[in-house]
């Protein structure tokens, strides 16, 4: 679960604004977050299946906005996987 802070400070680093909260790019950095922080959970909690289910949905939703990002705007879709670390 992310903090209001960390929230906030991912829209300020990834938004246009600080109320930038529904562009695609914040919505995948803070799925990014999420996800990661789920990651860590999982090495701790091997077979807590519920919160799987939980990442794997969290996982295609940023799959097709990471899609929809790619058909609208390459090189923001470019920018944004090189700051976050991903491998596509």
């Amino acid at each position: 679960m992310l903090t209001k802070e960390k929230k906030q400070e991912i829209v300020k680093t990834f938004g246009k604004n600080e109320k930038d909260t529904g562009s695609a790019a914040v919505q995948i950095a803070i799925l990014t977050e999420e996800i990661n922080h789920l990651n860590v959970h999982f090495e701790k909690h091997i077979h807590d299946y519920h919160s799987k289910r939980g990442l794997m949905c969290k996982i295609g939703q940023r799959r097709s906005l990471l899609n929809y990002l790619k058909k609208t705007d390459l090189k923001a879709y470019e920018a944004l996987i090189a700051k976050l670390g991903l491998r596509r």
